[in-house]
Parts: structure tokens; C-alpha cells; sequence
């Protein structure tokens, strides 16, 4: 027979496992709260040991089947044997779930599981303080944070009030909310339907008052696609051909003021193409426009490379990525480990990050705020350059992810930017998804994915 434990490990293994449905692709935003209460609902009365099973194994669900292109980028794009790549990303699952075990763990040892104030109060709480170290602990991996998933709801309106982890807390109050009706007396039933009444509406509220100035000024962009297989880009003989569609896509993109290509666009070094670019640049001077774009370079204090964003303008700007990949641009690996790498020819190299205290780079007319690749997902490390900024742009490389779920979830996120602080945001991205984003998180336009675009 099987026990009421047993009971309530499936029900966290299948709520963590269809969790993910409630973000983009599917963005069936509704489902986060049901998938929420039902862990809510096992963690009710359970011992401390218990309750992090419970939300371990809710964890381990959802990361696995929100974050399993991890393997793609490990496997697929970084040549890492299949065995190695399996331990890296089950690594980062087994990682990512001890947050929400913890949420359990600490409810259960410290606080009550049972009743409102647990419901409403305690697992709210805790969830948003745990999600939030998440984001910031060992340089931070804050994908499927609860807000995220909501926004096409209501509350994305609280997006540039409250931000991302208070949209998330409205998103597990309403979860515990639920649970709440169900035992409540008539009077809690209303106190609380009405309290989630208040949160959910306002939100609608929220959304239609406008918290930043307008846009003084039109600006013609051109966002340039240019969908070149990772599997060939980094080999020599794509160079120049690389070269050629880049130059094609920008000479069609005449009569926009600003065109952005995407992360490292160009498979060399700044310098080894410094007299192509200057072309670029030249033509693009004489039709008034700046072309932007996603480069690597030597680092001229002499370290390894460095991640930049190039405005071709006289002299160029430079923006460095300051948020560094994980394993994908540095390796927090002891120096045995790297030898070991380096002896079965796997990448070790360090990338240099770039000075936290950049500005926005001031481009026809604009204060541009810059992010590379994920560093969008790092909302409260950006907000204090993004205040400044009249406009956003992220260049990103979806390509490491294959035909996944990473992009559509690496939009979401970047929607949710463009809403947090009221900013219109272009993105240009190798395979897509290329977009224009609203100020309050619309997409204005996309591109198809893996086929050359300007937008």
C-alpha cells in the first residue's frame, strides 16, 4: 500500500514538473499558482526533514524540465563528453533544488506550516528571500523566478513598482490564498478573496498609468539576424562569408539612425577585423547611422579576451560584459581541474569582465544601457545603469541552446526588463528571437527564428 508520503512526493514531483508550462513558450501564467499550492499543500504539518524532501523534489522537477537545454549548450556547443555534460547539468538541477528544499526545511524547523499565517505569511516569505539568493549566490541563475511567469497577467503593471520579486510574492500569496478558501470560515473567505482582489486588479491599474516620460524623439532602428549555424561560425572558412551577410544585411538597413548586430557576430577578434569595420562605419557615417555590434577583443591590460559591445562611431565606444558565464566564459574550477582540462582539450580559458561602473553610451541621441547575453536576467544589478539610460539593448547568442525552450524563456526575461523600468528595449540575437519591446513589456516586432532577418 502506498503511503500518504509517497502520495504527496508525487504530487510535488508532477506540480514541479508541469510548473514550467506556466512560462514562455506556453505562458499559461494561471497554472504558477495551482503549481505553488499544491507544494504549499504537502509542506502543510510536514517534519523539517520531510519538507525539504517535498520541495526538493518539487525542485529537481521543474529546473529539469525548465532548464534541461543546459545540456544542449554543455554537450552540443561546448564539446564536453556526454557523461560529463549529464553530471553538469543534473550539478545545477540537484543545485537550483536545494533553494526550494530549504524553503521547506526552514518553514518547517523555525515556523508553523499550518494555516494562514503559513500560507499567506511564512512560505511567501521565505520562498521570495531563498529565490532571491538564488539570483545573487555564486554569481546567480535567477531563470523561473516565479514573476517571470507572469508576463501577460495583470501583474505585470506592478512590474515597474514592485519589480520581479513582488510580482513573485503576489504570485505565491495567491497560491497560498487558495489553499486558504478551501478550510477558511466565510469571513477569512472574503477577507481574502478581496485581499487578492486588491492585488491582482491594482495590477490591472498599474498597467495602464505610464511611470516614465515618454519618448521625446522618434529613432529609426534596424535589428540584423544573421542565423549563422554555431556548429560552422567559429571554423575559418565561415569568416568571410560571415563578413559578406553581415555587410549585405546592414547595406539593406538604409535609412535607420542606429543597427545592432548580435553577441560576438563577427567569429574573430576585434583587431583582426578592425579595417573591415572601419568600412562599416564609414558607409554607415555617410548615410547618418551608427551600427552597433557584439564583438570579442583582446584585453588591453593585457589579460585573456573580453565579451564587448562596439558602437562604430569616431573614436569607438566600448561596452564589456560585466556578468560572466559560468563555465562558458570563466571556470571557477581549482587550478588541478583546469590542468585536467586542458589536458583532454576542453575550454578553460577566463574571459575579463568589464568595470561595474560603466555608463550608458551616448549613441544618436540616446543613453544606451547595455547588457550581453544573460546579464539581462540580473535585474537589480542593472537597474541603477538602466535609470539613467533613455533606451536598452541586449545582443545575445541563442544559438548555444539549440531549437529549446531557452530563447522564448530569454524573451520573457527580457520583456520583463523592458517593463521593470519603462524603457523601450531592442534585442538582436544570432537565431532569434530578435524584438522590439515597449516600455511596458509588448513585443513591437520579432523575428522568425534560425533564418537571416532585419527587423
Amino acid at each position: 500500500m502506498v503511503s500518504l508520503d509517497h502520495w504527496k512526493l508525487f504530487a510535488a514531483l508532477v506540480a514541479g514538473a508541469i510548473l514550467p508550462l506556466s512560462f514562455a513558450p506556453f505562458e499559461f501564467f494561471w497554472l504558477a499558482p495551482f503549481c505553488y499550492a499544491a507544494l504549499f499543500r504537502v509542506w502543510g504539518g510536514a517534519s523539517p526533514a520531510h519538507a525539504f524532501r517535498f520541495g526538493f523534489t518539487f525542485g529537481v522537477a521543474s529546473f529539469f524540465s525548465g532548464v534541461h537545454w543546459v545540456y544542449i549548450s554543455i554537450h552540443d556547443y561546448g564539446e564536453v563528453p556526454i557523461f560529463l555534460s549529464f553530471i553538469l547539468t543534473a550539478g545545477l538541477v540537484v543545485f537550483l533544488a536545494c533553494y526550494v528544499g530549504l524553503v521547506g526545511w526552514i518553514a518547517a524547523r523555525w515556523f508553523s506550516t499550518i494555516g494562514p499565517w503559513a500560507l499567506l505569511g511564512i512560505f511567501p516569505a521565505l520562498w521570495v528571500f531563498l529565490e532571491w539568493c538564488r539570483g545573487w549566490f555564486f554569481s546567480g541563475f535567477g531563470w523561473l523566478s516565479a514573476g517571470y511567469s507572469q508576463t501577460d497577467s495583470w501583474l505585470m503593471g506592478h512590474a515597474p513598482v514592485i519589480g520581479l520579486y513582488g510580482i513573485s510574492w503576489i504570485v505565491l500569496v495567491s497560491a497560498g490564498a487558495m489553499l486558504v478558501l478551501i478550510d477558511a470560515t466565510s469571513r477569512q473567505r472574503i477577507q481574502t478573496l478581496t485581499f487578492i482582489m486588491i492585488l491582482w486588479g491594482s495590477g490591472l491599474i498599474s498597467g495602464n498609468y505610464r511611470w516614465t516620460n515618454p519618448r521625446e524623439n522618434d529613432l529609426s532602428v534596424a535589428l540584423v539576424q544573421g542565423a549563422v549555424n554555431q556548429d560552422l561560425k567559429w571554423r575559418p572558412e565561415q569568416l568571410a562569408p560571415t563578413l559578406d551577410l553581415y555587410q549585405k544585411l546592414t547595406e539593406q538597413a538604409g535609412g535607420s539612425e542606429l543597427i545592432i548586430w548580435p553577441e560576438a557576430a563577427i567569429p574573430a577578434l576585434y583587431g583582426q577585423v578592425a579595417d573591415y569595420l572601419e568600412e562599416i562605419r564609414g558607409k554607415a557615417a555617410r548615410q547618418k547611422a551608427t551600427v552597433m555590434l557584439g564583438i570579442l577583443r583582446n584585453d588591453p591590460e593585457g589579460g585573456t579576451f573580453q565579451n564587448t559591445l562596439v558602437a562604430l562611431t569616431d573614436p569607438p565606444l566600448f561596452y564589456v560584459k560585466r556578468h560572466l558565464v559560468p563555465f562558458g566564459e570563466y571556470f571557477p574550477v581549482p587550478e588541478f581541474v583546469r590542468n585536467w582540462m586542458r589536458l583532454t582539450s576542453l575550454p578553460y580559458t577566463d574571459a575579463v569582465a568589464g568595470s561595474d561602473n560603466q555608463p550608458p553610451l551616448e549613441i544618436a541621441g540616446e543613453r544606451i544601457a547595455i547588457t550581453i547575453c544573460y546579464e539581462d536576467i540580473f535585474g537589480a544589478e542593472q537597474l541603477r545603469f538602466f535609470d539613467n539610460a533613455s533606451l536598452l539593448v541586449n545582443v545575445s547568442n541563442d544559438a548555444w541552446f539549440g531549437d529549446s525552450i531557452a530563447p522564448h524563456q530569454h524573451l520573457q526575461i527580457a520583456r520583463f526588463r523592458a517593463a521593470e523600468v519603462g524603457r523601450y528595449l531592442l534585442r538582436a540575437t544570432n537565431t532569434g528571437i530578435s524584438a522590439i519591446i515597449d516600455p511596458r513589456g509588448r513585443v513591437v516586432a520579432r523575428s522568425p527564428q534560425f533564418v537571416p532577418d532585419l527587423l
